[in-house]
């Protein structure tokens, strides 16, 4: 074993208390100074009665215990250890030929059990092992207790209005619009397709001051580029052939109000210039125009290119970039609100079941595991045409299997890698994996994180760290 091992070892070991339970006197003595040789706090009780009242004072960790003891014997201890739910790892000493007691103690909670004769080195491990159980219980306790902190200090967060979520990632999101939507600055919606970007920058709208102004949105890459600037800024008459009278742009047209520029990425080099100079002048100039008008606009943009990596390959100005980029907001995909699925899906249903005629409709159990589990890669926009397409074909009020897209029910149990689009990254890929079979272990062992992470053949502390990376609940 490494030093460095040795060392983390000895820190686990370092504080953790061992109560000696046996009126064995000569075997408490042994043990005694073999766990304290290997930094073990060791305290000692003649029987189950004593034990008790040691460890009602809060003295143990770790309770090592025999099974025939006056008083109060080993089984007996177990069953009031279980009924007063103290906070230790009992590991039961039980004599060679009595397994039948080990198995019994096994049931009452007994987190392990040794032969007597006792075996040093058996003791040593069984022990060791019991510590690192502790050390994740605790880990656990402490991921729980921070989620709960999280949870709390998200509570009273107001969802704007049209937005479906709950999830922890969604509230994070809504408190950021609460915070940011008062005032002017820019903001960045970053996020793939689907997501719900243009509801997050309404959202900003509708919070804010300007709520009563105009909300203009604009997708940069559904104009032509040669009318983009016309269509932003607007044009004075005869600038060109078809400009029969002065025109103002969607950007006067958003005066007072918001401008969404959605698909900023796509907007073309030539137009970055301009689109910059307005953000830092507030100034527009119409085409054909020698004199610029001042216009008091809040611009929030969003995108679902990667801009860092355009700004580094030359096609979008970095300059832009940082002026856009004030207060960046970044949506989860769905795959990492899973949690939000079966609100959404019951909100599609309402919505669609009232323009059908089918305003009753549910889904099945089995359904809604499928919807759960599959991996969205068209995010929100693809759930909403699934339960579309669901309602048109469903012939009962409760959709099922059959009634779900074959891509849905046919990719829900296998990793996904063939649906990431156009991303190649494999540390994503490798993400979404991890995931899948993570909530599909814990799916199979009943949320069992031990035997799940048997399962996936990593360590409990392992899973327990990823659980709170992908926020698994």
């Amino acid at each position: 074993m490494s030093s460095e091992n040795n060392t983390t070892d000895l820190r686990e070991r370092r504080g953790r208390r061992v109560l000696l339970v046996d009126d064995d006197v000569p075997v408490r003595h042994l043990l005694r100074n073999l766990l304290e040789k290997f930094a073990f706090t060791v305290s000692e009780a003649g029987d189950g009665v004593e034990a008790l009242e040691h460890l009602s004072d809060g003295g143990g960790d770790i309770v090592l215990s025999g099974v025939s003891m006056p008083n109060m014997d080993g089984l007996d201890l177990l069953r009031a250890i279980r009924d007063r739910k103290l906070p230790v790892h009992v590991i039961m000493m039980s004599p060679f030929d009595d397994i039948d007691t080990a198995i019994e103690a096994m049931k009452l909670g007994a987190g392990d059990y040794v032969c007597k004769p006792v075996r040093e080195d058996e003791v040593l491990l069984k022990v060791t092992t019991a510590c690192e159980r502790l050390r994740l219980e605790e880990e656990e306790a402490r991921l729980k207790a921070e989620n709960a902190r999280l949870k709390e200090g998200m509570a009273g967060i107001e969802i704007p209005g049209g937005i479906i979520g709950q999830s922890l990632k969604m509230r994070r999101v809504f408190r950021t619009i609460q915070k940011v939507a008062p005032y002017k600055s820019t903001v960045l919606i970053l996020g793939e397709s689907g997501t719900g970007k243009e509801l997050i920058a309404r959202a900003l709208h509708d919070e804010s001051t300007r709520s009563q102004g105009s909300w203009v949105p604009i997708n940069c890459g559904a104009i032509p580029e040669h009318l983009i600037e016309s269509e932003l800024f607007g044009h004075a008459k005869g600038a060109f052939t078809d400009a029969q009278r002065d025109r103002g742009g969607l950007i006067e047209e958003a005066h007072g109000g918001t401008l969404f520029l959605d698909e900023i990425g796509d907007l073309p080099v030539s137009m970055q210039v301009k689109l910059l100079r307005f953000l830092q002048e507030g100034e527009i100039r119409r085409v054909g125009e020698s004199q610029g008008r001042q216009v008091d606009v809040r611009v929030v943009a969003a995108t679902s290119r990667d801009v860092p990596a355009m700004v580094q390959a030359g096609t979008f100005r970095e300059d832009l970039y940082y002026r856009l980029n004030v207060v960046t907001i970044k949506v989860p995909p769905l795959r990492q609100r899973r949690d939000d699925i079966p609100e959404l899906v019951h909100h599609f249903l309402r919505e669609y079941g009232e323009r059908m005629g089918s305003p009753s409709v549910t889904v099945s159990k089995q359904a809604m595991q499928v919807l759960y589990d599959y991996h969205w890669p068209g995010n929100i926009r693809e759930l909403e045409n699934a339960m579309e397409r669901a309602l048109v074909l469903a012939d009962h009020n409760v959709i099922d299997l059959e009634d779900l897209p074959d891509r849905v029910t046919g990719m829900a149990s296998m990793p996904h890698v063939s649906l990431f689009g156009d991303d190649l990254s494999i540390k994503k890929a490798t993400q979404m994996i991890e995931q899948d079979l993570i909530r599909r272990s814990l799916a199979k062992t009943s949320g069992n994180r031990t035997q799940a992470a048997r399962l996936l053949e990593i360590s409990h502390r392992a899973l327990l760290y990823k659980i709170k990376e992908y926020e698994i609940r």
